[in-house]
């Protein structure tokens, strides 16, 4: 046989062999998601605060406790985080923001959150609503894609 069809055969039983690998990756990634969603919607309660200030930092220097930042894997430590300072009853809090709702956050304005541990994972307007920036288009690949997403997914609760 000609040799190079042999290195083609074997690259594509290796792609194949991948793409495999990838599948069933993906799979049990999703099962862990939505066990963890599960996990998340049973201890979440509904909170009234009070945003101080929102900000995207890395994990380092967010200010979270130090059991957070310990608990993280390493590769996620060098990534930037929406973290909320808010004002929850008499004390200020540092919490992390569910990065889709991130923007609708409105800063200096009394919310009502729905927050499961250190984690906001939705946000209503408690006076009026909550001003997102919506109206304001962001430029770039991430933002264009976060735009998609949230097309498709008005697409299918239209359906």
């Amino acid at each position: 046989m000609n040799t190079g069809l042999i290195v083609m055969l074997v690259i594509i039983a290796v792609m194949i062999g991948i793409i495999i690998w990838l599948y069933f990756l993906g799979k049990k990634t999703e099962k862990r998601r939505a066990e963890q969603q599960e996990q998340m919607d049973a201890v979440a309660q509904q909170v009234s605060m009070l945003i101080i200030d929102k900000k995207r930092l890395p994990l380092k220097d967010s200010g979270l406790p130090e059991a957070v930042i310990a608990s993280t894997p390493w590769y996620a430590k060098r990534s930037k985080i929406p973290v909320v300072k808010a004002k929850v009853g008499p004390q200020v809090a540092t919490l992390i923001c569910d990065a889709e709702i991130f923007d609708q956050v409105p800063v200096k304005k009394e919310v009502k959150a729905t927050v499961s541990g250190l984690y906001i994972t939705k946000v209503k307007g408690l006076h009026g609503s909550t001003g997102g920036t919506d109206t304001q288009k962001t430029k770039g690949l991430r933002a264009w894609a976060l735009r998609k997403r949230r097309e498709l997914a008005e697409k299918a609760n239209m359906k």
